[in-house]
């Protein structure tokens, strides 16, 4: 794997991991007992931990990564017998 493919596969990995993390542990203001301010959504998180998942996400896009890498390195699967196959 050259290193335009490792960065584009880490972020695609940290995007789709960051995307999944979103809504775990997000209470909205009506769970929390409170009021929503006038204009927010009632559906709007009151803490969303933002910085907090992004780095949960790192670690989690990197040990993915890392076993993607293995994977590709040591050819344990490849797309390129089953096209051979076909």
């Amino acid at each position: 794997m050259d290193y335009g493919s490792a960065i584009v596969t880490f972020i695609i990995l940290w995007w789709l991991v960051f995307f999944c993390l979103l809504p775990v542990g997000v209470r909205t203001a009506e769970e929390e007992g409170q009021v929503p301010e006038t204009g927010h959504a009632t559906s709007a998180p009151v803490r969303p931990q933002i910085a907090r998942k992004m780095l949960i996400t790192t670690g989690i896009a990197a040990i993915l990564f890392v076993g993607t890498y293995l994977v590709v390195e040591m050819n344990l699967f490849s797309f390129r017998d089953w096209a051979a196959r076909s």
